[in-house]
């Protein structure tokens, strides 16, 4: 089975997870995700690290559509990072206790797998992670 980004132009997974953002070629603004007007906006790979700006907890299940989630809906983590020299995205964090998510804490970039389409692929997205130093 095969495996494919919840949208398009959002990331890249190879080799390392990649969130493509946009520059405005007039003003040097830094937006994610990367605006489809060719003319104003260039794509750029956004910082794969960043801090943790705000967070909440996700605890019941979205309406759908728009959600595409599993039907057995689990909490989650949803928060904005800030990109150093970038912009600030929101994400789903993954690999974090509730408890131990703090403002300010450092972040990563990863992927991780959120549904399964009906062809029976992975449907993968981008999320953030408490990074770890070496």
């Amino acid at each position: 089975m095969g495996a494919s980004a919840i949208a398009q132009g959002l990331f890249r997974e190879t080799p390392e997870p990649t969130l493509i953002g946009g520059r405005n070629r007039d003003t040097g603004r830094i937006v994610f995700p990367c605006p489809d007007d060719a003319a104003r906006w260039e794509p750029i790979d956004l910082p794969r690290r960043g801090t943790l700006w705000s967070w909440t907890v996700q605890r019941f299940r979205p309406k759908s559509p728009p959600y595409i989630g599993p039907e057995d809906f689990t909490p989650f983590a949803i928060g904005y990072v800030e990109l150093p020299g970038a912009t600030i995205v929101e994400t789903q964090i993954v690999g974090a206790d509730f408890d131990s998510l703090t403002i300010g804490m450092a972040m990563k970039l990863v992927t991780t797998d959120f549904a399964t389409a009906a062809n029976g692929d992975a449907i993968r997205l981008y999320a953030f992670t408490p990074a770890t130093e070496a």
